[in-house]
């Protein structure tokens, strides 16, 4: 088969179709949001998150979604409590949008 026959053959690769399988480590969540280690696992433990892993805490998509969002939230001045609250209901409020456009004919 000629080469170009071969690249014929190829579709593109849609990453958000596997983004439900990355699974992060505590360093590239801190990385990626841009807060330390010590901020990531006291906000693990007070947001709840949930991790995997048992001698170090891996996290999926999800829970990075929801770092970031309480960051954002931290950044725009709200106290960690409030910027827990703020990033839930919103992620409540979009997965409800989510569902509601899933729900349509």
């Amino acid at each position: 088969m000629a080469v170009s026959r071969q690249v014929d053959l190829l579709e593109p690769i849609n990453l958000a179709d596997h983004l439900g399988k990355v699974e992060l480590y505590l360093g590239q969540v801190c990385q990626i949001a841009g807060i330390s280690k010590m901020q990531l696992d006291y906000w693990t433990n007070k947001a709840q998150i949930p991790t995997k892993g048992k001698k170090q805490r891996i996290y999926d998509i999800e829970a990075l979604v929801l770092v970031m969002l309480i960051k954002q939230a931290k950044d725009k001045g709200l106290n960690l409590s409030a910027a827990i609250d703020a990033a839930k209901r919103y992620r409540e409020r979009e997965q409800a949008a989510v569902d509601g456009l899933q729900a349509l004919p």
